[in-house]
């Protein structure tokens, strides 16, 4: 299989190309628009929002609309007493830029090893801001789906998002965000705000959820940065150390690796 990105028109599309298929071409648009200039720089999005995003009345209802409209169909089921991990794809699990004969070329070191870790502790959602088509195409070609050592709860696409609108220094961004309480609201009996936490490289993403979200370091360039990005195994170690916490959102995961830093210390001391 080739693997490669072509621009067409006013959108830039991934397209596969495989030996054994007549035809297979896979266009997409990503309505996260991951490559705007405007938008990569996301982290003061918020700084001069007199009303935070998460707490407009328009924003809130919008959200209202779209968890009843929206149906996440679940490929396992919930597992009572788990916490909840929400997942990004695109430059968090996969570098969906670079070229590569094999898409696990473009997989993000220890991956596997990192979601067998965490389903220990987590149900495991992905979310990605594409078609659900694109979702399963890559969860399938990286071996994420029917993997013997975890399962994936459910997969979500870019129809689960909310669009909304900042206003940063007097100028207006609008950008499309992923509000957990569309699956809170599907699943009240098993994840709630206090024990669900997302992964995701745009900060705003979690706009709707900002006490929840963590912002992981991109990946890019597989072919030159695999050796080097430990990520995942930095992040598991997180995860599972609060595992047993009863209130994630009251963390601050922006301080994610002064936590296990600190944790280090204590099990050393002990």
């Amino acid at each position: 299989m080739l693997l490669t990105w072509v621009r067409t028109g006013v959108s830039t599309t991934p397209l596969f190309l495989y030996s054994n298929r007549s035809s297979t071409v896979e266009e997409e648009i990503f309505v996260g628009q991951e490559d705007d200039p405007e938008l990569l720089d996301d982290f003061d999005f918020e700084q001069n929002e007199d009303t935070p995003i998460k707490d407009k009345d328009v924003y809130k209802q919008k959200l209202k609309r779209r968890a009843s409209q929206y149906k996440i169909k679940l490929l396992n089921p919930c597992r009572k007493g788990k916490k909840l991990l929400v997942l990004d794809i695109d430059y968090t699990l996969f570098d969906h830029k670079s070229p590569a004969e094999n898409p696990k070329e473009l997989m993000r070191p220890y991956l596997h090893q990192f979601l067998a870790a965490s389903y220990s502790k987590y149900d495991i959602i992905i979310w990605s801001a594409t078609s659900m088509k694109w979702v399963e195409l890559k969860m399938e070609q990286l071996g994420v789906l029917g993997n013997p050592d975890y399962k994936i709860t459910a997969l979500m696409d870019h129809l689960a998002m909310i669009t909304v609108q900042s206003e940063n220094q007097s100028r207006k961004k609008t950008f499309d965000c992923k509000p957990l309480g569309v699956i809170w609201a599907q699943f009240p009996e098993y994840y709630n705000e206090k024990n669900t936490i997302m992964f995701d490289d745009l900060r705003r993403n979690f706009v709707m959820n900002p006490q929840n979200g963590l912002v992981i370091k991109p990946f890019r360039k597989a072919h030159s940065n695999r050796d080097n990005d430990h990520e995942l195994v930095k992040l598991t170690h997180y995860l599972l150390s609060i595992g047993d916490y009863e209130d994630l959102s009251r963390l601050d995961h922006g301080k994610w690796e002064s936590f296990i830093d600190d944790s280090a210390k204590r099990r050393k001391r002990s």
